[in-house]
């Protein structure tokens, strides 16, 4: 089978991963976790200190329907790697901008433009000449819901007012995809994982700057649940892993 995985700069130590046997009590609420607790965004004692951790160049808001079971999604594992710079709000708590954040809604909506287009529109607006995003971008808004979800968190009027954009399209290789969806809704990691790949393509950075371990988790998750399952099987039938 082939590695989706290949050519990505994850830590090799996400394999430390499959040492974790037991649960612990979360340390704040005291539910039993295997790896960290997805209520509280904290890890457990047997990771602390032990997974990348990652500085992104602007902020990450998400923001996660009430009725989204908090187990199944991952967009716990961009807080727990970039604690700093993502933030996660559960609807109908959304974040509070300022006149001076600029802030992009990640969403392939009807009038989205890609990234490059949004950067081609707006380079003009930088008072001297650039090949990057630098200033272009504060905030990158996800919204974290099924589909049907999310319609009820756009029409909101702070975020219906942002301006939109869509990703370029790659498969998704997450276990627990939506029925009926096409192969490239991506999980929320991995849209965040994307943002940045098209950010670097933009933004001519360095190779010093790696933003591949976000999917440090996920990367893990892939490779238990397709040791558990059929891989056949889970293209057309996508079981959750108990975290």
């Amino acid at each position: 089978m082939m590695d989706p995985f290949e050519g990505l700069r994850i830590s090799n130590d996400w394999r430390q991963l499959f040492d974790i046997k037991e649960r612990q009590p979360c340390r704040k609420c005291s539910k039993s976790r295997k790896y960290f607790c997805y209520t509280c965004y904290t890890l457990n004692s047997d990771l602390e200190n032990k997974i990348p951790f990652l500085k992104l160049p602007f902020k990450i808001d998400i923001i996660k329907h009430s009725r989204e079971i908090a187990g199944k999604s991952t967009a716990i594992h961009a807080v727990l790697l970039a604690p700093e710079d993502v933030t996660i709000y559960i609807y109908p708590d959304i974040p509070k901008y300022t006149k001076d954040d600029k802030v992009v809604l990640i969403y392939p909506g009807k009038l989205a433009s890609t990234l490059e287009e949004f950067y081609e529109s707006k380079k003009n607006q930088v008072h001297k000449e650039t090949n990057n995003l630098s200033g272009l971008i504060t905030h990158a808004l996800f919204i974290d819901s099924t589909w049907n979800q999310s319609n009820g968190i756009l029409k909101n009027p702070m975020i219906s007012k942002l301006p939109c954009v869509k990703l370029k399209i790659r498969l998704s290789q997450f276990w627990r995809h939506q029925k009926g969806s096409p192969r490239w809704f991506l999980a929320t990691i991995e849209a965040i994982h994307q943002l940045f790949v098209e950010y670097m393509e933009i933004d001519n950075q360095s190779n010093e700057d790696n933003y591949d371990n976000l999917l440090y988790f996920f990367r893990f998750m892939y490779e238990q649940i397709h040791q558990l399952y059929e891989h056949d099987k889970l293209l057309s039938y996508r079981r959750p892993i108990n975290i």
